[in-house]
């Protein structure tokens, strides 16, 4: 007898995606009468929660959420305390998902004894131009988002330190609890690391393929990855120290900048190790945007990836910095309704 499966949808005005990523869902080779489907929508006024109600009325395994606080770890929190399955999926609204998605990832954490499977993002343009394609592909490397397995892919399940979404047993928040809700950003990470640090083991799973739209504008992405780094010191606090190092690259790089051009005034040699290194920076990023415009026949990508490069380490550094400040030294707590988040 196959067990149930509980899906946990955060989401908040997700009404491009919402539709498409439910039918996903509902088309999954599981099987619906072992499927429950929660959407917990964080008071969406686009018209998200209308979708899902109409959905919902010809799809009884489907049920709407009211999340108040609007951010997702209370989402995936309110969903968890409704949910009556044996497993957690947890699917965010921004992807598509394979038919197998469901089946395959209960299949290897029963098989494999895991607590924990995901699947790797194939990441795909947000829109149709040649920005959004910059970006996808930044988000894709490793210059620019560090080793990142689910983003850069694997040949073969392998274990890691954390998967996108993923699909937990039960017991595992029965053990460990639940989602931090002082985490608005980097909530599966600091989950992930408890996890971890409690023996328990995350398995990567390379043919589970997810589509991930990456965010369509610089201004978008750059917002996201300064909410991410503003979290990320709050989440090794919580998790009791860094799972890995990569998420020091870009402070430091940013930290070396002002310092850098705060001590040419005192010595100029600073000035030119500072243009040096930036130089470096930009001179890998057109190196691989060169790369890619040979493979893809794209005149455009050189100059577009060191800007989304770029983009991507002074945000992720500066908010981590300005997260450090705030979390660490002044030991304040996040406010929710202080912080606008980037869809």
């Amino acid at each position: 007898m196959a067990l149930k499966v509980s899906v946990i949808i955060p989401c908040r005005n997700e009404s491009r995606y919402i539709e498409a990523m439910l039918r996903c869902v509902l088309r999954q080779d599981y099987g619906r009468e072992n499927l429950e489907i929660l959407v917990a929508d964080g008071m969406s006024d686009d018209g998200t929660a209308k979708i899902v109600e109409r959905i919902a009325a010809d799809h009884p395994q489907v049920k709407l959420i009211e999340n108040s606080e609007r951010v997702v770890p209370y989402a995936l929190n309110r969903a968890l305390n409704a949910a009556s399955g044996d497993i957690i999926v947890r699917m965010d609204a921004h992807c598509e998902y394979p038919i197998h998605y469901v089946s395959r990832l209960v299949e290897v954490l029963i098989a494999e004894g895991a607590d924990n499977t995901g699947g790797v993002w194939d990441t795909r343009p947000g829109s149709d131009t040649p920005m959004a394609a910059a970006i996808a592909l930044a988000t894709t490397s490793p210059f620019g988002v560090g080793g990142s397995r689910f983003r850069t892919g694997a040949d073969a399940i392998m274990e890691v330190d954390t998967v996108p979404f993923g699909c937990y047993r039960r017991e595992v928040f029965d053990r460990i609890g639940s989602f931090d809700p002082d985490l608005i950003r980097n909530q599966d990470d600091e989950f992930n690391a408890r996890l971890v640090r409690a023996g328990g083991k995350i398995l990567l799973v390379p043919d589970v393929v997810i589509t991930y739209f990456a965010r369509p504008t610089l201004f978008k992405l750059t917002s996201m990855f300064y909410q991410y780094g503003l979290f990320k010191p709050l989440a090794v606090k919580k998790a009791g120290g860094a799972v890995t190092f990569r998420q020091f690259a870009p402070p430091i790089f940013v930290l070396a900048n002002i310092s850098g051009l705060a001590l040419g005034f005192v010595n100029p040699l600073s000035w030119w190790i500072l243009l040096g290194a930036n130089g470096l920076h930009l001179c890998v990023g057109l190196w691989l945007g060169l790369q890619e415009a040979i493979q893809r026949r794209s005149a455009i990508l050189p100059w577009l990836l060191p800007i989304v490069f770029y983009a991507i380490h002074w945000a992720y550094g500066w908010g981590y910095l300005v997260g450090v400040f705030r979390f660490i030294l002044m030991d304040r707590r996040a406010n929710p309704a202080s912080i606008e988040l980037s869809r």
